[in-house]
């Protein structure tokens, strides 16, 4: 291998490394792709991967004596499934030497300049949509649902103003809380009947760390304990903050308004569950920046683990519920994987957000800290400690019974 193809392949491949984590690919499975690939280029290699910190080491195997070494400082990276797919289709097309190194460098630059796949009109009904159908799921009465869409609408315009006035992101989950409280106990004087938490909760649904969390337990099982322990730290301070927001903006609503004691009104069907699950799903493909193409099987992924958890909660007991999802979600994805030579990732996250009881964390934390829970949750910690292993043994399991023909 002459200089400058060693030149050209290791830097695709620190490209890679840094695009794949920008895209949020977790990163056991990171690691193993990245040193998949290294090996089909002809490369020795090993890479450490963490939230802020992405290290390659890179040698020819005739030359193992001289290896190189890359430290690069990167941010925690955001759910980007669309540009994942592309980026994994990309490398394909290298491994089969259909396009050249060169090449592959030059369309990686161009998927991670592309702009955002779906406009900032369709974002923000997005956003709407994915609060009023989670408020659909776990609310009661149909002025829940119409709050938290438009609590939704408001989180997604505070995310907007702090993008454009504001260089840090660090304020964010505390603020975009605050918007939700402030917009809630504001509505709740013209809707006494509302639920202010839980319209609250619905609104900031998005930034609720449930699926982080997740990724880091699945880190930790897989042995990757820098990136697990970084990871599960900043999601549970990200809840803190979440927290802290919406505390805030309760407790200056009641400084102009205390809302009245009301039993909640009850008037949303059971089966419109079947409803709020597609809308749900739908709206996340927009979050999580799907290609069009890849809806029905993320559908289909939504349906499969929701069905999968009522079914194992009423024969196997509410904590092994999320287990029977998972592990149902996990074989789905990784057949479709093998079937379309897709990362699994691409619908299985679709599956695993349903699952995740990251809102039960936090009402767990308003419990903690107020002494009253706002759902009749008993023994809620340890319900929302036995689900998030459920989620993490099923994924396992699946992984172990019908492995994915793909390491991403």
């Amino acid at each position: 291998m002459d200089r400058k193809t060693y030149r050209q392949r290791r830097d695709f491949l620190v490209a890679l490394g840094q695009a794949l984590h920008k895209f949020g690919t977790p990163a056991f499975r990171l690691e193993s792709h990245m040193l998949n690939v290294c090996h089909t280029l002809g490369l020795e290699g090993y890479f450490i991967v963490s939230p802020t910190l992405l290290t390659v080491v890179l040698w020819i195997p005739e030359i193992s004596s001289k290896r190189h070494n890359y430290h690069i400082r990167v941010k925690p990276g955001d759910l980007d499934l669309g540009s994942l797919a592309k980026t994994d289709q990309l490398v394909d097309d290298v491994v089969s030497e259909t396009i050249s190194v060169a090449e592959a460098s030059v369309q990686l630059k161009e998927i991670l300049s592309a702009p955002a796949p779906y406009s900032l009109a369709t974002t923000y009904f997005a956003f709407g949509i994915t609060s009023a159908a989670f408020a659909m799921l776990i609310g009661f009465n149909w002025a829940e649902v119409w709050i938290s869409f438009l609590a939704g609408i408001v989180v997604f315009s505070m995310i907007c103003l702090l993008e454009r006035f504001s260089s840090s992101n660090e304020a964010l989950d505390p603020l975009v809380a605050l918007a939700a409280a402030l917009f809630s106990g504001m509505a709740s004087y013209w809707f006494p009947q509302i639920n202010v938490h839980l319209v609250v909760l619905s609104g900031i649904i998005v930034f609720i760390p449930g699926l982080s969390i997740t990724l880091a337990l699945k880190d930790l099982a897989a042995r990757h304990l820098i990136s697990g322990t970084s990871r599960l730290m900043d999601s549970l301070l990200c809840l803190c903050k979440l927290y802290f927001g919406s505390a805030l903006g309760n407790a200056l609503v009641k400084l102009f308004w205390e809302q009245p004691a009301t039993l909640p009104i009850s008037n949303i069907p059971a089966w419109m569950d079947w409803i709020a699950i597609p809308l749900l799903s739908l709206s996340l493909v927009i979050v999580f920046k799907n290609r069009l193409r890849d809806i029905p099987w993320s559908l289909l992924c939504c349906f499969i683990a929701f069905g999968g958890a009522r079914f194992g909660a009423e024969y196997l007991g509410e904590g092994m519920g999320p287990f029977v999802g998972a592990l149902l979600v996990g074989i789905y994805s990784n057949i479709w994987s093998r079937i379309t030579n897709k990362s699994s990732l691409i619908i299985l996250l679709h599956g695993v957000v349903l699952l995740v009881p990251g809102s039960k964390a936090y009402i767990g934390l308003d419990s903690a800290i107020n002494g009253v829970a706002f759902i009749d949750l008993p023994q809620i910690g340890v319900h929302t400690f036995m689900m998030f292993m459920s989620i993490l043994a099923g994924l396992i399991f699946a992984r172990l019974l019908f492995p994915a023909r793909k390491l991403l």
